[in-house]
C-alpha cells in the first residue's frame, strides 16, 4: 500500500506531558481513526503533523515529504479542520469561504458552492448565525474545496448531537469513496470511529498502545468474565484492565486462546464467559490499565 502519512518515533516534550516515540502510518485511500481520551495527545500529534509546533525527535512524512522542510507544499495538499473553527463571525459563510479559499492555489469556487448546497449552508448567513454543526460543515467545505489528498480532522464531531454527527460521518464516507483522499480522524467518541474507520490508532498518555486494521483489532480482543472459583493472582497477567467484583473478575486480552489455555491449565474447573468487545470497551480497559500501572 502507498503510505500517505508516516509518523515515526515522534517525541514532543512539555513540562507535564510528552509524546513518547509515537509511530503509525496511514495508507492512501483509507480512513484512520485516532482514538484517545481528552488530554491523551491527539491534538499535539496533529499540530506536529501540520508543522504548527516543533518537536524534539522523530520524523513525519506526508506524501513522502518531510513535514518541516516542505510544510508549505504539504499544507496546500492537506485539508485541515481543527477543533476550534476560526472564521470572521460577522461576515457571511460565502464570504468566509471565498476569503480563506484564496490562500489555496487549487481552491475551486464552483466546488465550494456545490459543497455549501450539499451541506445545506446558506451562503448569505453570517457565521455568527450558524449552529455549531453548521460551522463544522462550513469548515469541512473549506477543507474540501481545494480537493485535498489528505483530510485531517481534529475532534470534528465533539459537542454535536447524534443526528448531526451521523450526517457528518456519512459525508466523510462519501469523501473517501474515490480513493483519492485519505482521512485522519481524531476523536474521543469511539462509536464514531467504529462506524467509518478502516484503521485505528489508540493513544494514551502520549504513547501509542494499539495501531492496526480496525476489524483485526475487534477480531483479536476479547473480554473474559471469570467466576470467583479462580484467582487473578494465580495467572500471569495476560489480562489488561482487570476489574474485580463480588462474584469474580473480568479483563481483556488480545490472545484469548493463550489465556484460555493458561486459565484451564491452572484451574481445570474454571467457569468463564468470553465476549466480543467494542472500541469503547478497549479504550476504557486500556485507560484503566494505564492508571493501575501509574498507581
Amino acid at each position: 500500500m502507498d503510505v500517505i502519512l508516516d509518523v515515526e518515533g515522534l517525541v514532543k516534550k512539555y513540562e507535564r506531558f510528552s509524546l513518547k516515540e509515537v509511530s503509525f502510518r496511514i495508507p492512501k485511500g483509507y480512513i484512520m481513526g485516532f482514538i484517545g481520551r481528552n488530554g491523551a495527545g491527539k491534538t499535539t500529534v496533529i499540530k506536529c503533523i501540520m508543522d504548527l509546533i516543533p518537536f524534539e525527535a522523530g520524523s513525519i512524512e506526508v506524501f513522502g515529504l518531510d513535514s518541516r522542510r516542505c510544510s508549505d507544499e504539504i499544507r496546500r495538499r492537506v485539508g485541515y479542520v481543527s477543533e476550534e473553527h476560526y472564521f470572521y463571525e460577522n461576515m457571511t459563510a460565502g464570504w468566509n469561504l471565498d476569503f480563506f479559499g484564496g490562500f489555496y492555489p487549487k481552491h475551486d469556487r464552483d466546488l465550494a458552492s456545490s459543497l455549501m448546497r450539499k451541506f445545506d449552508i446558506d451562503p448569505s448567513k453570517k457565521v455568527s448565525e450558524l449552529s455549531k454543526g453548521m460551522k463544522v460543515k462550513l469548515a469541512l467545505a473549506l477543507a474540501l474545496s481545494h480537493r485535498p489528498e489528505l483530510l485531517i480532522l481534529d475532534e470534528p464531531t465533539s459537542g454535536l448531537d447524534p443526528v448531526i454527527r451521523n450526517e457528518l460521518l456519512e459525508l466523510l464516507m462519501e469523501v473517501v469513496q474515490d480513493e483519492n483522499c485519505s482521512i485522519f480522524f481524531s476523536s474521543h467518541i469511539t462509536s464514531d470511529i467504529e462506524k467509518i474507520a478502516d484503521f485505528v490508532t489508540f493513544i494514551e498518555d502520549g504513547r501509542i498502545v494499539i495501531s492496526d486494521v480496525k476489524d483485526a483489532i475487534l477480531d483479536k480482543w476479547r473480554l473474559f468474565r471469570i467466576d470467583n472459583n479462580c484467582s487473578i493472582a494465580g495467572l500471569s497477567g495476560r489480562l489488561i484492565g482487570v476489574k474485580i467484583g463480588e462474584f469474580g473478575f473480568s479483563g481483556m486480552t488480545d490472545d484469548p486462546q493463550g489465556f484460555i489455555r493458561e486459565l484451564t491449565g491452572k484451574y481445570p474447573d474454571a467457569r468463564y464467559k468470553v465476549e466480543k468487545v467494542s472500541l469503547d470497551d478497549i479504550l476504557i480497559r486500556i485507560v484503566r490499565e494505564e492508571e493501575a500501572n501509574e498507581g
